[in-house]
């Protein structure tokens, strides 16, 4: 599993945004500046639709005054992340990811095998907060926990 202070891996994915469905990679995405990274099992699910997702929409500007970009990761299709932002009401600025293969969860040692729930390989639930590539914090909830990855968690790490 990725560790506080190594660079984050170089991933190529899939990014949603105002013009459609572009393949980025992680360096562009996160290589300079300051991000806050969540990611979730899955799109559409209970706790990432109705309260992980929802939180980061819901306090996006306070983010954004801290001067961190916030990004959302699932290992989904970039068109079932791009039907979730649009029902989610996702404001424009906030980078929705499509990890569709699970390569990015993979290469941060963060995957987690849902087999057993018909869903196959997806990510832990977690969030980072990464500054010019690399990992300063990181939070990786315990199965079936909502706690360290919340928005209002990532605000708290922000204030220090």
């Amino acid at each position: 599993m990725i560790q506080t202070g190594q660079s984050i891996p170089e991933v190529v994915v899939q990014q949603i945004t105002p013009k459609g469905i572009e393949k980025t990679d992680t360096v562009s995405l996160f290589g300079t500046g300051k991000t806050v990274l969540f990611a979730v099992p899955g799109a559409f699910t209970p706790t990432c639709s109705e309260q992980h997702l929802p939180g980061f929409v819901q306090h996006f500007d306070e983010f954004r005054r801290q001067g961190y970009d916030v990004a959302c990761m699932a290992v989904n299709d970039p068109f079932v992340m791009q039907a979730w932002m649009k029902s989610a009401g996702v404001p424009d600025g906030m980078r929705m990811v499509a990890d569709g293969n699970a390569e990015l969860a993979r290469a941060l040692g963060l995957e987690l095998d849902a087999s057993a729930y018909g869903m196959g390989i997806r990510s832990k639930r977690f969030a980072m907060l990464i500054q010019d590539g690399a990992v300063k914090q990181l939070f990786v909830e315990a199965p079936g926990e909502f706690r360290v990855s919340t928005a209002e968690h990532m605000l708290e790490a922000i204030a220090g």
